[in-house]
């Protein structure tokens, strides 16, 4: 596994409260990316996917990321 791959904990502030989450660097980076598209904090993003996750928030958020992405690689084909 190369060293961006590794999963690194940070701790985040979602809806008012502190809590840690464990991402790779490359999901890390990609909420980032669409945050700054959605013009808002990756925070303010994270707390969306929160409010309409089923499970864990780690696992929410890679999913959220991977269907972005599907929509927006989708919508440039056309």
């Amino acid at each position: 596994m190369s060293r961006d791959a590794a999963p690194k904990k940070r701790s985040v502030r979602i809806s008012g409260h502190e809590t840690s989450i464990t991402l790779e660097e490359p999901f890390w980076q990609a909420l980032r990316d669409i945050a700054e598209e959605q013009d808002r904090s990756v925070n303010q993003l994270m707390s969306d996917i929160d409010k309409d996750r089923e499970g864990n928030l780690s696992s929410a958020l890679r999913v959220y990321i991977l269907q972005y992405f599907q929509e927006k690689s989708a919508q440039q084909a056309f």
